[in-house]
């Protein structure tokens, strides 16, 4: 398949008169945009991918909440036609619609995941009153909806659409999980504001993140794409606000706790604690200032 972006060249004319520049710059850009195909799919429509998906898997999205099985098996039949003309963008029409298929296929293993995490967040959070308020109300279960729906395409082959679905619950979550990130059964993201998975983590069963929870890579270098970069999270794992674990040979062992602030980028056995040890001091304000109204 040919380069989707091609490298962008332009050359200034030389000219003291902005008329001819523009004219220029502009016949660079007419150029550039005939010389490239068309492929990716509009922002529109992958979001437009990501509401039927959303409404057909939980009726909280969708108007007919009461939908019977006809009106069902209808839209299933509407997101298997609607991803084969979003993919086909990307791959050829007959392949895109093979991919289709075969993702309506998987959907029944999604359900059953994404029912597990929701479980999983309402049980876990003392504010959470219903499995329907995490479904409609939770940006982090917004982002594993889409990342498993994601992931799955890309373990389909499916180039491009899955970066692009990633990046829809990211805008609307502030949650940024790469599709090939690999995540288990019940996974709970609480919060969820500034999360970021990177592609090669792998993730166990029970599993629970914070906000602004950090599963990175120790070196950016472009010669380390394909290399397992990214960390293992073992099961029934809990990483709190803001921690960082970085690097493709760090493991997090089983039932282990991750405290706020933690920079970790060694492994640590099954059943561990790591915490940062602070130590913090109680004054009256008039022992700690000289004066108690300021300003900055």
């Amino acid at each position: 398949m040919a380069a989707l972006v091609e490298p962008c060249t332009t050359t200034h004319s030389g000219s003291s008169d902005p008329r001819q520049f523009d004219r220029a710059f502009a016949r660079t850009l007419v150029s550039h945009r005939r010389s490239q195909p068309a492929a990716l799919p509009s922002e529109h429509d992958v979001e437009v991918l990501v509401d039927e998906a959303l409404a057909l898997l939980f009726p909280r999205y969708a108007e007919d909440v009461a939908a019977t099985e006809n009106q069902i098996y209808a839209r299933v039949t509407q997101l298997r036609e609607e991803l084969g003309r979003v993919v086909g963008a990307v791959v050829p029409g007959e392949r895109a619609e093979q991919l289709a298929g075969q993702f309506v296929e998987l959907l029944p293993r999604i359900y059953e995941h994404l029912c597990a995490d929701a479980e999983a967040i309402a049980a876990g959070d003392p504010a959470a009153e219903s499995i329907d308020e995490v479904v409609v109300a939770y940006p982090g279960f917004l982002a594993v909806t889409v990342h498993r729906i994601a992931h799955e395409l890309h373990l389909l082959g499916v180039p491009i659409l899955p970066r692009l679905l990633a990046e829809v619950a990211h805008a609307r979550t502030g949650v940024d999980i790469h599709p090939g990130a690999t995540i288990g059964r019940s996974f709970s993201i609480d919060h969820g504001t500034g999360i970021v998975i990177g592609e090669t983590a792998v993730i166990g069963d029970e599993v629970k993140v914070y906000q602004g929870v950090t599963l990175g890579a120790l070196s950016v270098s472009k010669s380390a794409a394909g290399a397992k970069r990214h960390p293992t999270i073992e099961d029934r794992v809990v990483l709190y606000a803001n921690a960082t674990v970085l690097g493709g040979d760090t493991t997090v062992g089983h039932d282990s706790v991750i405290g706020g602030n933690v920079w970790l980028t060694t492994s640590v056995p099954p059943q561990s604690f790591v915490h940062n040890t602070s130590q913090v001091r109680v004054r009256s304000v008039s022992e700690a200032l000289d004066y108690s109204d300021y300003s900055i």
